[in-house]
C-alpha cells in the first residue's frame, strides 16, 4: 500500500502489487515494514469512516482505503467491511464495500451480501447487491441472485437481478429469465427480463425471444421481444419477421 502526503495529510491512498515498478518522481519515499495486517486494517479503516466519502465517491481518500481493505489476506478486513454495509452508514460507502465483497472476500463476502440482500432497507443498495452477486467466484452467489429475482419486494431490485443473471448465462439463469416473464406481476419487471435474453448468448437468448415475440398474453412484452430481436442481426429473426409480415 502506498500513501501519499502532503502538508502532514494523507491524500492519496493506492494498491501495487509486489512486482510493479514504482516511480516516485523525485519525492522522498519512506518504506514501512512490519506491518501487522489487523493495525493496517484500522488504520485504513479511520480513512473510509472519515468525512468526504459519500461527498467525493471513487475520488476519496476513503475509497483508495476501502480498496486497499478488501485486498488484504486477513479476517480483520472482513470484519471491516462487514461494519461498512451496517444500515447506519451512508449508501454509497454500503454500495462499494458490497462490491468488494463479492469482488474479492470469497465466501465471508457471499455470506455478508446474502445478508444485505435480504435486509438492507435501501432497494438501491439491494440493486447494487446483485451487481455484487455476479462478480463472486463462489457458486451459491448464483442462488441469491435468483431468490432477488423472485423475492425482492422492488421493482428495480428484481430487475437489476434479472440483467446481471443474463450476464453469468447458464441454464439456470435462463430459467429464472424465462420465468419472470411469465410469473412476474410487473410489466416492467417483464420487459426488463426480455431485455436480460438479449444479453444471453444467441444461441439460448434469439430463440428465446421469438417464442416470447410469438406467444407472450401481454402486449407490451411482446413488442419488447420483437424490439430486441430487430437489434439482434440474427438470420432467424429475420426469418421470424418475415413469417410475421407474409401472414
Amino acid at each position: 500500500m502506498l500513501y501519499r502526503l502532503e502538508a502532514k495529510q494523507v491524500v492519496k491512498i493506492r494498491v501495487a502489487s509486489d512486482d510493479c515498478a514504482l516511480d516516485a518522481g523525485g519525492l522522498p519515499f519512506i518504506w514501512l515494514a512490519g506491518v501487522k495486517p489487523t493495525e493496517s486494517v484500522a488504520f485504513l479503516a479511520t480513512y473510509v469512516r472519515g468525512p468526504g466519502f459519500e461527498d467525493r465517491g471513487d475520488r476519496s481518500v476513503g475509497n483508495g482505503a476501502l480498496t486497499a481493505i478488501a485486498l488484504h489476506a486477513d479476517a480483520s478486513a472482513d470484519r471491516a467491511l462487514e461494519s461498512f454495509v451496517k444500515p447506519e452508514q451512508g449508501e454509497g460507502l454500503r454500495r462499494q464495500a458490497a462490491f468488494w465483497m463479492g469482488a474479492a472476500r470469497g465466501k465471508a463476502g457471499l455470506a455478508t451480501l446474502q445478508h444485505m440482500a435480504k435486509t438492507d432497507p435501501s432497494s438501491d443498495v439491494r440493486a447494487h447487491v446483485t451487481f455484487a452477486l455476479s462478480v463472486s467466484h463462489e457458486a451459491e452467489a448464483v442462488d441469491e441472485m435468483i431468490h432477488m429475482a423472485h423475492d425482492d419486494t422492488s421493482s428495480h431490485v428484481r430487475g437489476q437481478a434479472l440483467f446481471w443473471l443474463a450476464q453469468k448465462a447458464g441454464k439456470r439463469a435462463v430459467g429464472t429469465i424465462t420465468g419472470a416473464i411469465e410469473n412476474d406481476s410487473d410489466t416492467d419487471v417483464k420487459k426488463k427480463a426480455v431485455f436480460a435474453l438479449s444479453q444471453l448468448p444467441k444461441d439460448e437468448g434469439v430463440p428465446k425471444l421469438i417464442e416470447v415475440a410469438q406467444n407472450n398474453r401481454n402486449p407490451e412484452v411482446r413488442k419488447q421481444a420483437m424490439f430486441w430481436l430487430g437489434q439482434s442481426n440474427d438470420p432467424r429473426a429475420l426469418q421470424f419477421f418475415e413469417k410475421v409480415l407474409t401472414k
